[in-house]
């Protein structure tokens, strides 16, 4: 099935960059629509583990964009929740950007809880502050680009989820370095996930600089096509330890933060 999916989005990759070359305007659209052909992925609901330890939070890495993040009172929280890659059980929590359309959902659970869209709504920003026992998730709104030369100002949104005595950051469809003004409503980030796909989002270069500018002490790689993609990410992050998770599950609190800056690769669902 893994195998099948990343052939498929390679597909889609190298259709987007035909499409690039010959119609930059167009290539938003080229890549949603090729990548809207998947069949729906879905986590087998056996990765729903055991109680969670106090003070950590379980990640678990469904896919593309998407993490299900739980608390030790049982409160799950979904990334990037789309109709294409589902987490295996309904969250209490779910945050969505719209850069394309498998980082939000048309029709979510009308069960969810929560559901924070991370775009504007009625010309105002996304602004989001919502605390569900001992999780809290708030927002910090950042641009993406449009058709063409345009920008879709506050388009986008990094979500912070405070759990378990840790701040986890998602940068979502992240298209540009971070101003100071974003740094500081960011604060201190323990736990990193990062677009690392090289150009749909930031290039390769400008995402390192972003790791930098966050400074988080445990970094996770998402949103990347092919083993090639994370490699050269990777290969950017000298000074960076580099582990592999054999599962794409992992616990994490603040007694277990790497003392030097770790990218952890979680594994994508196979």
């Amino acid at each position: 099935m893994f195998r099948r999916q990343a052939v498929s989005v390679a597909v889609c990759v190298v259709v987007c960059l035909v499409v690039m070359m010959l119609f930059p305007g167009r290539l938003m659209a080229a890549c949603l629509g090729a990548v809207a052909e998947l069949a729906p992925r879905v986590m087998p609901a056996a990765l729903r583990l055991a109680a969670i330890p106090e003070n950590s939070a379980r990640i678990t890495f469904i896919g593309h964009a998407t993490f299900m993040i739980e608390s030790p009172q049982g409160v799950i929280a979904a990334t990037d929740y789309n109709d294409y890659i589902q987490p295996p059980v309904r969250p209490d929590i779910v945050t969505m950007n719209h850069a394309h359309s498998t980082h939000f959902s048309y029709a979510p659970d009308p069960a969810i809880l929560h559901v924070l869209r991370g775009w504007p709504h009625d010309g105002k920003p996304a602004r989001h502050n919502v605390q569900l026992k001992d999780m809290r998730v708030r927002n910090v709104p950042t641009n993406i680009r449009g058709y063409g030369e345009t920008t879709e100002y506050d388009g986008n949104s990094i979500f912070i989820f405070d759990v378990a005595g840790l701040c986890i950051a998602h940068l979502g469809h992240l298209h540009h370095k971070l101003t100071p003004g974003h740094l500081a409503d960011l604060g201190k980030i323990d736990v990193l996930f990062v677009p690392v796909d090289g150009g749909f989002t930031l290039n390769i270069v400008e995402m390192r600089e972003v790791v930098d500018q966050v400074k988080a002490p445990l970094v996770i790689p998402m949103h990347y096509f092919s083993e090639a993609t994370l490699e050269r990410f990777l290969a950017r992050l000298d000074g960076h330890e580099i582990k592999l998770n054999d599962s794409a599950t992992t616990l994490v609190s603040r007694a277990s933060l790497p003392r030097k800056p770790t990218v952890l690769v979680l594994p994508g669902p196979h």
